[in-house]
């Protein structure tokens, strides 16, 4: 037999033994990564993120960041990334070129600030025709802002209730925008008499904001969203203390969903972070944020790895050709270059 460099652990201990020799301490799985580091949990890993994959921090001194999208056409100029800080109350843009993130939009919440209340943006993307759209906490709603910079309001009410604070949205196709409203924009979240629905949801709208429906109303923390590349498949995390857990729903048709069902289940994991914002590849592999990292995971609910910058990572998104996947991780951003990719709104 010959060795290389990618032989499996358990092939190598099958073949030391079978010459009589004894099995092999076992290997770390974790590896060091440039600004973080990478742990493999199995070998399907290898074929997304390869040996020689390094973790980046752009930039930091943020106070919580969310929200990573890449803006590639429709606004003038070269591509960047904007990001949101949540309780800074700012969007970034960053541009590859280097230097420090402007700001794109501050104050993104004008009123009055409660102290500790999260009022800025989290969630963002862009529709077909290239509009950015901004799920705002402290305004509890879902903006709309054109290529040249005009900001209008796309939904801020179900059934004439205001929303609580619309966190992560994504567009299936076309025609409907899917998103989570949990309570984080409440200072007591669903304690607060400011409250008006009595459920933290999962909604979609047309595309002209005129029809607006709730999918699913018994989720306890909605958060990040995310569609399958057949659009069969719709994942949402449920960032709770009490059940870290990602859900998958089916999707019929016409768009409605079927009931959901445990997609994978981290209740018993102590590092820090939640199951948070989440973004899949081509393949269908799962890239979402939660504890300790950016969890990889196959189709079939297979944990794949874990990506684990210095600071515990919020949310993702794909960026520059789509193999680059962009982290916002508490007061940083960071990137990491893969060998899959996935699509940029």
């Amino acid at each position: 037999m010959k060795f290389t460099a990618k032989m499996t652990l358990a092939a190598l201990a099958a073949f030391l033994i079978a010459c009589g020799g004894e099995e092999p301490v076992a290997v770390d799985p974790t590896r060091e990564a440039g600004e973080g580091k990478i742990f493999r949990a199995a070998p399907g890993l290898d074929a997304l993120v390869p040996e020689t994959a390094m973790i980046e921090k752009l930039a930091g001194g943020f106070v919580f960041t969310e929200g990573p999208l890449w803006v590639s056409r429709a606004w003038e100029g070269n591509p960047f990334l904007l990001f949101s800080d949540v309780p800074g109350n700012v969007i970034y843009k960053w541009a590859p070129a280097g230097g420090a993130p402007v700001d794109f939009k501050k104050p993104v919440f004008e009123g009055e600030v409660e102290e500790g209340r999260y009022v800025g943006s989290n969630g963002l993307t862009l529709d077909a025709e290239g509009n950015l759209f901004v799920a705002e906490h402290g305004n509890r709603r879902i903006s709309k802002v054109t290529p040249d910079g005009k900001w209008s309001v796309f939904v801020d009410k179900y059934e004439g209730k205001r929303f609580n604070s619309p966190n992560d949205l994504v567009w299936r196709d076309a025609d409907w925008l899917y998103f989570t409203d949990p309570p984080y924009g409440l200072l007591q979240q669903d304690e607060s008499p400011d409250k008006d629905l009595d459920f933290n949801g999962i909604f979609r709208v047309s595309k002209d904001g005129k029809t607006l429906e709730m999918l699913d109303s018994r989720m306890t923390r909605p958060n990040g969203i995310g569609f399958s590349p057949d659009g069969k498949t719709m994942y949402v995390a449920n960032s709770d203390p009490n059940e870290k857990v990602w859900l998958a729903y089916g999707v019929r048709e016409d768009g409605t969903l079927t009931l959901s069902r445990p997609f994978f289940d981290v209740t018993a994991e102590m590092a820090e972070g939640l199951p948070d914002g989440l973004k899949v590849d081509s393949q269908g592999n799962l890239f979402g944020t939660g504890p300790g990292g950016v969890w990889i995971f196959s189709p079939d609910g297979t944990h794949l790895g874990t990506i684990q910058p210095t600071e515990v990572p919020a949310n993702v998104a794909w960026g520059d050709d789509g193999s680059t996947l962009y982290m916002t991780a508490r007061t940083g951003v960071y990137r990491i270059k893969l060998t899959t990719s996935g699509p940029i709104p």
